[in-house]
């Protein structure tokens, strides 16, 4: 099992949403989160003051996995969320050492 998680920009969740829900991906847990990498922020003026903003908005997308699907994840979300621009987001693939759903106690791919 795996882990697959994509922090991206927050207009590509429903594109990356449906592209995984096309592939047979059951689940997801998605986050607001802030963050920055090469971008660097960018500078706003409000009221005549300017200031720079450093953390933009993401979205961190979450999505347990089995094995032989892990592959086709990763390949649907870097299609989706793909705007070609710097900022688009990173993926992240870990390794899930177990998985139990807690209403039936299935282990394993099972409880995915």
């Amino acid at each position: 099992m795996k882990m697959i998680t994509a922090i991206i920009k927050p207009f590509k969740l429903d594109d990356v949403r449906e592209a995984l829900s096309e592939i047979g991906v059951q689940g997801i847990t998605v986050t607001e989160v802030k963050g920055f990498g090469r971008q660097k922020g960018h500078t706003e003026l409000y009221r005549g003051a300017e200031y720079v903003v450093d953390f933009l908005p993401k979205v961190k997308i979450e999505a347990a996995v089995p094995d032989d699907l892990a592959e086709q994840t990763v390949e649907a979300v870097t299609k989706a969320a793909n705007t070609g621009k710097i900022g688009d987001g990173k993926i992240f693939v870990f390794n899930i050492e177990q998985a139990i759903r807690i209403r039936t106690g299935e282990t394993g791919a099972d409880a995915l």
